[in-house]
């Protein structure tokens, strides 16, 4: 297990470095940038983000370093830099540290992210782990509560429909799982908002923010009626696809382990049915579905907010991420992408434990990674 583990950690190394270079080259390649960003402001024009796709395609990281000495030179680089001292745009690209060749600027950024030094924001002044600290309560909020509600009411239930394969239970609760995984979150969370957040029939719940503007006056009590108050919309906007995915898939694999010839063999050794399902059919049955978790936890937890988070006015790392690209911070988009990346292979090394600690059968020691 130890030779296993240390080959997995290893092996993050190489992929880690594969997911920043194919960014860092994407990059490359992605019109606009910071130092665009500062000449529309200045200039006045339109910093959104179809300005910035409207302008200059030769990509932000490509080499800066040089400028002309003229207005012409530095007006066929940027655009909308006319009028603009040639002296200040050369500032700009030192601030932004792109007087430097890529290659030099990719070799920097792996040695601080081995550090983990992922710098300052280019437009807020804070470092990137300062903001990922204070949007991360938010992001934690929703991954956490979804996956803890998605799997507390998708396994039972998934365990149920397996039970009852075929009954009228069955077939009715399949077609409302079906009806709400092809409705997209986003798209009922605006149903949501119209029907119970004072759209246009009730106002039951609040619009924005996880905590009323009063939190911290109220009593523990009220503090967590009020957080669970808030939570309630996005929650439920968030878990409806997840929600029908991992119950059928936990009904999926206990009706294939049903089947099994084991299952037969206890039967006839005179297992009740509650004995069969969860003494022999519920660990193995488990095991796709903690293979799963892996990927439902980190897509919760980190990407499949960033459009809840934007309806309901919730500033978490979704969000962040979503402004950070649109803004072209690169530090902040680079610097969430190796936590996230590295978050993830993290968790699915842990799965993999996980399957051991369920199936002692399983033996990493004996198999090649």
């Amino acid at each position: 297990m130890t030779a296993y583990i240390a080959r997995r950690m290893l092996l993050m190394i190489p992929t880690l470095l594969g997911i920043l270079f194919v960014s860092f080259v994407i990059v490359q390649f992605a019109p606009g940038g910071p130092v665009e960003r500062v000449i529309a402001q200045l200039s006045g024009a339109d910093t959104g983000a179809s300005s910035r796709i409207s302008g200059s395609s030769g990509g932000d990281f490509g080499s800066r370093s040089q400028v002309g000495a003229s207005n012409d030179a530095v007006n066929s680089k940027y655009r909308g830099a006319q009028g603009l001292d040639p002296a200040f745009i050369k500032s700009l690209e030192q601030q932004f540290g792109f007087d430097k060749p890529a290659p030099e600027r990719f070799a920097l950024m792996l040695w601080n992210f081995m550090r983990f030094d992922f710098g300052k924001s280019y437009f807020r002044d804070v470092s990137v782990i300062q903001l990922i600290k204070e949007k991360l309560p938010v992001s934690m909020s929703l991954g956490i509560w979804m996956t803890l509600l998605t799997y507390l009411i998708s396994i039972p239930l998934g365990v149920r429909k397996a039970v009852q394969d075929g009954s009228r239970f069955d077939i009715w609760t399949s077609g409302i799982i079906i009806i709400g995984f092809a409705i997209p979150g986003f798209l009922f969370a605006i149903l949501l908002i119209i029907l119970f957040a004072g759209g246009s029939f009730f106002d039951l719940f609040p619009l924005r923010g996880l905590t009323s503007d009063n939190w911290a006056q109220l009593p523990w009590y009220s503090k967590a009626i009020d957080y669970a108050w808030h939570l309630t919309l996005p929650l439920i906007s968030m878990a409806l696809g997840a929600f029908a995915t991992m119950t059928l898939l936990t009904k999926n694999s206990f009706l294939d382990e049903i089947r099994k010839q084991y299952v037969m063999t206890a039967r006839a050794k005179g297992c009740n049915e509650r004995q069969v399902l969860y003494g022999h059919v519920f660990r193995n049955a488990m095991l796709i579905v903690i293979a799963g978790f892996p990927s439902a936890f980190i897509h919760a937890f980190f990407s499949g907010s960033l459009l809840i988070e934007t309806i309901f006015s919730l500033d978490g790392l979704g969000l962040l991420g979503f402004e950070s690209v649109l803004n072209r911070d690169y530090p902040v988009v680079f610097g969430t992408l190796f936590i996230f990346s590295l978050v993830g292979l993290v968790v699915n090394l842990i799965s993999d434990l996980a399957y051991m600690w369920i199936d002692p059968r399983i033996d990493f020691e004996a198999r090649e990674v």
